[in-house]
């Protein structure tokens, strides 16, 4: 493998310093009716300015993410903690995730019952223990062992998750194509990366499905060389692509094409699979960051340094 150039991105594990920071945050691929369109974008920018703030305070970028995703995790108008989607016996159960590149630590949690705030038992996970993902359970004992998280139906219901599941279960909707994961990348002043994500999983899902969010590779990932990305959508298409990874690897091969490396790789695997929701954000080390779906919607927000964050509901 000598003098491959896959081989040499993949090698390299340096980062830079004195860069300008970045954040980037979306609010989920998919279909958003258009009574729900204003606080879409209204949340993702709050999340933006959310990890802004962090940043410009030469926070780290773990902290800037979690910052800008717990914004929207208590967010209704999101589908991540306060506000997830219900299964198809009524239950809340949420996925969550967070990676930084400086030593390409991970934490995951799948199958989590009710829990406004996922993304830090996430956290808890690659800060605490020597593990990478634990799922129902074993993650909750662990979040209550360290006083993590705010648990109980009361935390997370919203009349419109249950509307949406009144809808399928009594056959008026659709439980395809929703908007769903909300999450964050960020660049810090140190040059480090981070990427987080938090997901109700899909309405009306089976009890004990799990999607990309959880999955290190296909719903996130992190690295000094590759950058950072966050993926949304149809979780089952997602996964099978490693689209996380997959964008950060051609993305790095082809300096200043980002963009559209990741609107391809986003159409493609929509394509495959029956035109599902497909999007993600990523940034890379140099600072070139991506935005891209294929569906309807997806509410993103970018700040870059000290500037008002940019934000929209569709193509940036």
């Amino acid at each position: 493998m000598r003098g491959h150039p896959r081989a040499a991105i993949l090698g390299r594990m340096t980062a830079p310093v004195s860069v300008t920071p970045v954040l980037v945050v979306h609010g989920g691929s998919g279909r958003i009716s258009p009574e729900h369109h204003t606080a879409a974008v209204a949340g993702t920018h709050a999340a933006a300015i959310a990890g802004q703030r962090v940043l410009l305070d030469a926070g780290r970028c773990e902290d800037a993410v979690v910052a800008a995703v717990r914004v929207l995790e208590d967010d209704p108008a999101f589908n991540a903690g306060r506000g997830a989607c219900m299964n198809r016996d009524g239950e809340f159960e949420h996925d969550a995730a967070i990676m930084r590149s400086r030593d390409l630590r991970s934490g995951a949690v799948a199958g989590i019952r009710a829990i406004r705030d996922p993304v830090l038992v996430a956290r808890l996970v690659m800060e605490q223990t020597r593990h990478c993902l634990l799922t129902g359970e074993g993650a909750e004992a662990l979040a209550r062992a360290h006083s993590v998280g705010h648990f109980g139906r009361d935390e997370v219901w919203t009349p419109k998750a249950e509307a949406a599941y009144r809808e399928v279960l009594e056959g008026r909707g659709a439980a395809d194509n929703r908007a769903d994961t909300v999450g964050a990348v960020a660049l810090d002043n140190d040059g480090h990366l981070c990427a987080a994500g938090s997901t109700g999983g899909i309405l009306f899902k089976l009890p004990g499905r799990v999607g990309d969010t959880p999955l290190c590779g296909s719903g996130f990932y992190a690295h000094p060389v590759l950058g950072a990305c966050c993926t949304t959508g149809v979780g089952e298409a997602i996964l099978t692509h490693l689209l996380a990874y997959e964008a950060l690897r051609a993305a790095a091969e082809q300096p200043g094409a980002a963009q559209q490396i990741a609107e391809r790789l986003c159409a493609e695997i929509s394509g495959r699979w029956s035109n599902a929701a497909v999007g993600l954000i990523l940034v890379r080390p140099d600072g070139e960051v991506a935005i891209a779906h294929a569906s309807e919607h997806m509410s993103w927000a970018l700040a870059r340094g000290a500037t008002t964050p940019e934000s929209g509901l569709g193509r940036r």
